[in-house]
């Protein structure tokens, strides 16, 4: 099951910062990478944000019609990936693992 969160820059939540899709049973998650301005699997920052105790009021999870209106302005404009797409991409990690 995907959760989406929205990140902010500080506890004040003012304007969107960052964006997560993560499916936390099986510990896959995709961010918006701002230096590469591309969707980025990378589950370690994303899991490592989130257990983050100092974080803790910097995000929030969302539901995915929320998510898909924030994340274009976070992203510029860039769609939220659909979640078969987002899925695929973490059957791919999982099917490239030893």
């Amino acid at each position: 099951m995907l959760t989406y969160y929205v990140l902010y820059r500080d506890d004040q939540r003012a304007k969107p910062s960052g964006v997560f899709v993560v499916d936390e049973v099986k510990g896959h998650a995709v961010i918006w990478d701002h230096r590469q301005r591309a969707w980025s699997y990378n589950p370690d920052l994303a899991f490592r944000f989130l257990a983050d105790f100092d974080n803790i009021d910097r995000f929030e999870p969302i539901d995915r019609s929320c998510m898909e209106r924030i994340a274009g302005q976070v992203t510029g404009g860039v769609s939220l990936p659909d979640p078969e797409a987002i899925e695929r991409v973490f059957q791919e990690v999982e099917q490239d693992q030893p």
